[in-house]
């Protein structure tokens, strides 16, 4: 016994009698609760007025799996009610989940079928393509996606001859999750969105693409190679993320003192404004750095000059890239500590005192871990205060 929800999908209340019950699990004679397959999940609704959790497809039957063992039995009559809401969104989002495909038709590669799923918020399409699916394709197969529906196609289903479907080009097939649409049948069941897309496929729909409602795309993925995830809602939910959308869009816009059309040439400006500003705060900074490194106190040790001392608002990768540039022209050795909670030290040498021996010192009094070469070490996580670690040096 199969599911009738795919061929009458509008039905949502029916009369049946009980079949079989096992603790949880109902079988009725007849059913129009959809099981889940194919990436479409398990209808909700109740039977008997006990509530309906999972439906799923048994060795030979529809299997019904109740909140709780219900009070009725085999033989029962039981009145059926398939969730109006939770059907109706399914319907719309497995109808425009063809019309993107339809719309992948039109501006992919090498298409292929890869899966498909419905989630509460959101639907997901895998694409096989050789496509790179940029931002440009993503917006052009939701403006084709949105102009099918709005097109009004009739969308149509019926059983046709395994053999005469594998033979039309114009046919999707996705056998890996369409469970069941193909398997040991003579039958294939083909959904027809007119002129737009033809699948095998064994959910349910609308009968119009009208229905559909607005399709807004959320996101793009690679899930596996040759492989492109679109993400999707649709209906209720595409209508708050297009209004979530549209008020951060114009929040944007607001804030950079343009319209929403303007965002883009507003934002590349900024882009291009923070990065001079910050090429600007690099060259500014590394001219403080250059001041503060020649006024480190030196001292004369067995005929070498160096120079050790501490720094503020500087971390170790800058210090240390000055460091190795100013070695040899303000001294010989040049030790930094960076002052803070948890002071760093810096060494670079021009190799006649090693600056991989100078941070292992520091390490080995407080603790700490780092390395380098005889010309250039850094090391942290040491455990003394900045004075000390001065000192030490000193």
């Amino acid at each position: 016994m199969h599911s009738r929800a795919p061929a009458d999908p509008e039905r949502r209340e029916f009369e049946a009698t009980v079949e079989r019950v096992a603790g949880s699990d109902v079988v009725l004679d007849e059913t129009y609760f959809y099981a889940e397959s194919g990436g479409q999940p398990a209808d909700r609704g109740s039977i008997g007025g006990v509530p309906v959790v999972d439906v799923q497809h048994g060795d030979d039957a529809v299997v019904h799996t109740l909140v709780e063992p219900p009070a009725f039995d085999a033989g029962d009559a039981v009145t059926g009610v398939v969730d109006d809401a939770f059907r109706t969104y399914c319907m719309r989002a497995h109808t425009a989940s063809h019309v993107l495909y339809g719309a992948g038709r039109r501006v992919l590669d090498d298409l292929g079928y890869g899966g498909f799923g419905i989630d509460e918020e959101k639907v997901r399409v895998d694409f096989e393509t050789t496509t790179d699916v940029d931002d440009e394709t993503l917006v052009e197969l939701e403006r084709l996606t949105n102009r099918a529906v709005w097109d009004s196609r009739p969308v149509t289903w019926e059983e046709v001859p395994v053999e005469a479907a594998q033979r039309r080009d114009d046919v999707a097939f996705n056998t890996k999750t369409e469970e069941g649409v193909m398997a040991d049948a003579d039958a294939v069941r083909l959904v027809d969105v007119d002129g737009w897309d033809v699948a095998a496929c064994g959910g349910t729909h609308v009968p119009n693409t009208r229905e559909i409602g607005l399709v807004e795309i959320l996101d793009r993925s690679n899930p596996g190679e040759g492989l492109t995830r679109v993400e999707f809602a649709v209906g209720p939910s595409a209508v708050r993320r297009h209004a979530t959308v549209h008020e951060a869009a114009l929040d944007a816009a607001r804030e950079l003192g343009t319209n929403v059309t303007g965002l883009a040439e507003a934002t590349a400006d900024l882009r291009e404004t923070n990065e001079a500003l910050g090429s600007d705060l690099r060259e500014y900074k590394g001219e403080v750095l250059d001041a503060r490194l020649a006024d480190l106190p030196t001292v004369e040790r067995d005929g070498r000059t160096w120079r050790v001392g501490s720094v503020d608002g500087f971390g170790p990768n800058e210090v240390g890239d000055r460091l190795q540039e100013r070695v040899g022209e303000l001294g010989d050795v040049l030790a930094v500590v960076g002052s803070g909670e948890s002071p760093y030290v810096v060494v670079a040498s021009t190799g006649d005192v090693s600056a991989g021996g100078v941070v292992d010192d520091v390490t080995a009094e407080f603790g700490g871990g780092g390395g380098g070469g005889p010309t250039f070490a850094q090391g942290g996580g040491l455990s003394g205060s900045t004075a000390e670690v001065l000192e030490f040096l000193g």
